[in-house]
């Protein structure tokens, strides 16, 4: 018998759970409350954990190198260029920090295009406003009027249907706010570089061979309206370093973006009720400041197909494996979430004067060890095998 699945969200986290889901076998249908499915957005650096997440979807070689620029994380430097903890540039801690530097429409239209490939409905203009989670062990789910044996809620940051699942789950505001853009042309490090001052953090990384990705994270008061978006940029990160300063005066007005940053401080208290399950920022919003956003929406929507679609789809009950993604999704994305904080917190949120110069003195004595420890417990993430169905 086919199951029928509804993703609510054509984002990355929904097409990547309508791809994996439909990779099992299941008929699926995308709702997405814009007129168009598009990502809005510019570049993110893809980690090792998102490309195995992508992978995971069918993906090859040639697919993950479409994607973007293959890179590394260079490091940190203080706002005058001044390395804080500049990465050895060895090929083990290459490996260990790899990257891609990928726009963000790239990633969108390569799970756009297997999902078409697959039979994915993707319904636009069609917004969630009522949803009967249903029960595992009984009644279809029915959310917009359609009936459905499973409902994946990845419609981002301000989720309908975690709104319906956990009413007092809401998104706060970080007291920061984020500039981003892609320009033409070559600019900054061949790696990532992320520079860090008082309530502020800039990144510069290649997205391909002749376009950069940057963005400008920076306290600012929620709701802010400016005038002109790239003058105020420039004139927020006026004196920091010499890449900052270049890859700004190279960005045309019309490609500068900006956006308040909001998280969900606590999370949600699972990831499954009734029928429904929950992806990506709908499930985990976190700051951006460990900068695994966009994976873990990867890794999420790969994880329905393999914990959840797969057993059902053969002949498993529904519930149990329900329970079994939000055992292995939570403590993950939660984990991930205190250490966005933390690193906010010793980062970009952190202050100016004496607490800049005692930061920076106290990361320049972390071991390498210590870099690869931490990348590997966030980026070593590979995916699980299909789920056993549970008769």
């Amino acid at each position: 018998m086919t199951r029928h699945a509804i993703v609510v969200g054509a984002g990355i986290a929904g097409l990547t759970s309508a791809v994996s889901l439909a990779r099992t076998g299941w008929d699926v249908t995308v709702l997405e409350r814009a007129a168009e499915a598009g990502e809005v957005g510019a570049g993110f650096a893809m980690s090792r954990n998102a490309v195995a997440a992508f992978r995971g979807l069918g993906f090859d070689d040639d697919d993950v190198a479409a994607l973007g620029y293959a890179t590394w994380a260079g490091g940190t430097w203080d706002l005058h260029g001044r390395p804080i903890l500049a990465l050895p540039d060895t090929s083990e801690m290459r490996a260990s920090v790899a990257l891609v530097g990928v726009h963000r429409r790239r990633l969108h239209a390569a799970l756009r295009r297997r999902a078409a490939d697959l039979g994915v409905e993707v319904v636009t203009g069609t917004p969630v406003e009522a949803l009967d989670p249903g029960d595992p062990e009984g009644r279809p789910a029915v959310v917009a009027g359609r009936e459905a044996d499973l409902v994946v809620g990845a419609d981002g940051m301000r989720s309908a249907v975690r709104s319906v699942l956990f009413p007092a789950v809401r998104p706060v505001h970080s007291g920061y706010a984020s500039w981003r853009a892609v320009v033409p042309g070559a600019y900054g490090d061949v790696a990532l570089r992320q520079y860090w001052g008082p309530h502020a953090e800039f990144g510069v990384l290649r997205v391909a061979a002749d376009e950069t990705y940057w963005y400008g994270y920076v306290a600012m008061p929620e709701r802010t309206r400016l005038r002109d978006e790239l003058a105020a940029a420039r004139a927020r990160f006026d004196g920091w370093a010499e890449p900052v300063r270049d890859v700004l005066a190279a960005t045309p007005p019309d490609v500068v973006l900006r956006h308040d940053v909001h998280h969900l401080p606590r999370g949600v208290p699972r990831y499954a009720s009734g029928r429904v399950v929950l992806a990506g920022d709908a499930a985990h919003g976190t700051l951006p400041t460990m900068g695994q956003g966009a994976a873990t929406a990867l890794e999420d929507g790969l994880c329905v197909g393999l914990l959840v679609g797969s057993p059902v789809a053969a002949g498993g009950r529904l519930a149990p494996a329900l329970v079994g993604y939000d055992a292995a999704r939570r403590p993950r994305c939660r984990a991930l979430a205190r250490a966005s904080v933390a690193s906010g917190r010793f980062g970009a949120h952190l202050g100016g004067g004496w607490r800049q110069t005692v930061r920076n003195g106290l990361m320049r004595l972390t071991p390498a060890a210590a870099i690869e420890r931490g990348s590997r417990a966030a980026m070593g993430w590979t995916p699980p095998e299909p789920a056993a169905p549970v008769p």
